[in-house]
């Protein structure tokens, strides 16, 4: 079965999971049967899906029409035949116990047709064990979304022992159809990628409590405002639910051994019922108490190794075992659990030479095997880092960004951290001027279009948390110079840029786009400056060029107010160069980077020069214009102009 054959899709189960995955589905046009047990719990997930599409549409995230067309396109079913009888995948997306989800794929390889994909959406479980009782285990993979689904960008695509590479690439398909992004886990492991990372992370955390290294408190502080993590560890296992995470150990304990036995902290805490948020008990008190009151003042560089050293760890297995490589371990964190960066990138910037240290003298004086270091950790700390030595000689490897060619002699630079809506970080900022200097060697390329990963973002700005350690002013002046640096590296690079802006281009993602030639809106896109809301100003070129584009009123009512303007303003005031339809953007990006790939690289390069250096200077600005007028007449990209010009056709120039 290709992709392109699916129409309808069955998702089994009407709870959060199920019908956030059948909401997904109908907003991507498939027609979808939504099937639980009895008709109170199927009509419940249906109402839930209609509460939650007449909100996006409230919130402008989608018309009315597209609501109520998604709506129409989803059939509340409890028999299963009716459910499954006429469909071309099925999710399956019941209780989290192996014999309920073992019943149900009984029923359906009885009503399903035999071509049908079957996907199970297990955070955990084995794929195999799964799909051995489908008579079909070759058409069976895991889909494990995260949720909220409308929400969340990740899907884990989980090939299980017996799973063809073809029904991976349709459920990746699938995934992408959805507007995901699909991150393949090639082996069948407990936890696969997310949880794999962040279960035995957790466990750490109770450990470094229970062993008396050091407070809830000072691990939590550590967490969140040292290693720069969304939450800090205690907090987080309360938001997932700590009953959650014991569960999880548990099947990881049962199956990769005593590495992963629960701590008696963790196990405490589950036996009390101290299950976290949706109790209202769990490390922290939210009935009687203040809730997670994380203070950022308590952090210690023993828990900060000692946790990164886990974390390393784990990337480490993951990598020796071939589940998947290190990138990709960082995109679905990033995706999947909102970090900042990745935790092989993370383990990288520490040095893993260190951290291969504090796990072995753990093990020394403790004896637990969770200590053990992972032959792939030893082996990427041999080579330098997960992600490659910087001075190898070979090509680095891009975490944050990616450099894509799309079109003949167009290299397009995305922004690649979606699941914080590409904000720009000390990385980000390292990687573009790689990426600039990239395209701009390359003798193939000659224009760059500069997008966001996803739909939601071109960019929302500076990364606020992991900028947390710059407060200083000193450290600050350091940050806005090299952003200034990095951003004029872009503006200056001798070729056209075109900023593709899809959704929110906000803050330091506005400073970005200021930086192209040309830009680029869908008709949903967002524009604007809050750094004064904040109590900042725009520190990475935003007070020079703006006005330049936009005149020095407009400049400061952007400035000023804070304001968010659309897309069809910031055209009329002169900042974009063209809005187009969302459904059409990025197509009419590409067009029109390889477009201006077309024209005469020479004239090209020197115009941009006698226009930036007017823009300074008008005098030195004409002076260069005619230097470059002149030095034009001699080359043979003027021939070749000259000559399709009388001849009607199209210039073929080659930069020469």
């Amino acid at each position: 079965m290709e992709s392109d054959d699916i129409q309808t899709i069955a998702v089994l189960g009407a709870g959060n999971m199920g019908h956030g995955i059948a909401e997904v589905a109908a907003m991507a046009g498939y027609d979808v049967m939504l099937r639980d047990i009895n008709e109170e719990f199927v009509q419940n997930g249906y109402e839930q899906i209609e509460w939650s599409l007449n909100k996006l549409a409230e919130k402008e995230q989608l018309t009315q029409e597209e609501a109520d067309a998604s709506i129409d396109r989803i059939t509340p079913v409890v028999d299963m035949e009716e459910a499954v009888g006429d469909v071309e995948f099925v999710i399956e997306a019941v209780p989290e116990k192996m014999d309920i989800k073992k019943d149900v794929y009984g029923d359906v390889v009885e009503y399903a047709p035999e071509d049908a994909i079957l996907a199970t959406n297990t955070s955990s479980l084995s794929i195999t064990d799964l799909s051995e009782v489908t008579e079909r285990p070759e058409q069976f993979c895991g889909m494990h979304f995260f949720n909220p689904p409308v929400r969340m960008a990740l899907v884990e695509v989980i090939s299980g022992a017996h799973t063809a590479d073809e029904t991976l690439d349709v459920a990746e398909d699938l995934a992408e159809a959805f507007g995901k992004t699909p991150v393949r886990v090639r082996k069948d492991v407990p936890g696969f990628v997310v949880n794999r990372i962040l279960v035995p992370l957790m466990n750490e955390a109770c450990w470094v409590v229970e062993d008396g290294t050091a407070t809830m408190a000072e691990v939590d502080s550590t967490v969140k405002f040292d290693i720069g993590l969304p939450m800090g560890a205690f907090e987080l296992g309360d938001q997932v639910g700590n009953d959650v995470t014991y569960h999880v150990l548990e099947y990881m304990h049962d199956e990769l051994g005593e590495a992963y036995a629960p701590c008696p902290l963790l196990e405490e805490t589950v036996e009390e019922e101290r299950y976290g948020k949706k109790v209202g008990r769990g490390f922290y008190d939210y009935e009687d108490g203040d809730g997670a009151q994380v203070p950022t003042d308590q952090t210690r560089d023993d828990v900060k190794r000692r946790l990164l050293a886990t974390m390393a760890n784990e990337v480490g297995h993951l990598v020796e075992q071939d589940v998947a490589p290190p990138r990709d371990i960082d995109q679905a964190v990033m995706l999947g659990a909102g970090y900042p960066e990745g935790p092989a990138k993370m383990a990288d910037k520490a040095g893993l030479e260190t951290l291969v240290e504090t796990l072995e003298a753990l093990e020394e004086s403790t004896g637990a095997e969770r200590y053990a270091v992972a032959d792939g950790l030893r082996e990427a700390a041999e080579d330098g880092g997960f992600h490659g030595s910087a001075d190898d000689g070979e090509t680095t490897e891009f975490t944050t960004i990616s450099v894509e060619y799309p079109r003949e002699r167009v290299g397009h630079i995305v922004l690649d951290r979606e699941a914080r809506m590409n904000t720009i970080n000390p990385d980000v900022l390292d990687e573009l001027s790689a990426a600039v200097d990239l395209l701009e060697d390359d003798d193939d390329v000659r224009s760059i279009l500069l997008t966001g990963k996803g739909d939601r973002a071109f960019s929302a700005g500076a990364d606020v948390s992991g900028f947390a350690a710059s407060a200083e002013p000193l450290e600050a002046i350091e940050l806005s110079r090299k952003g200034q640096s990095t951003f004029g590296k872009l503006e200056e690079v001798g070729m056209p840029v075109v900023a593709g802006i899809d959704g929110f281009a906000l803050g330091g993602g506005l400073e970005l786009a200021a930086c192209a030639d040309l830009r680029i809106a869908s008709d949903r896109s967002e524009l604007g400056l809050p750094e004064h809301s904040l109590g900042l100003l725009p520190g990475w070129g935003g007070t020079q060029r703006l006005q330049r584009l936009i005149g020095m009123g407009r400049a400061k009512q952007v400035i000023f107010t804070s304001d968010r303007f659309d897309a069809e303003t910031m055209a009329d005031w002169g900042f974009v160069n063209e809005v187009v339809p969302h459904t059409e953007f990025d197509e009419a990006a590409l067009d029109l980077a390889e477009r201006l790939a077309g024209g005469p690289p020479v004239a090209q390069r020197l115009t941009k020069r006698a226009m930036l250096r007017g823009s300074e200077d008008i005098e030195a600005g004409l002076e260069l214009e005619a230097q470059a007028f002149g030095h034009l007449m001699g080359t043979d990209d003027l021939m070749e102009g000259i000559t399709a010009f009388s001849t009607d056709r199209d210039p073929e120039f080659e930069g020469k």
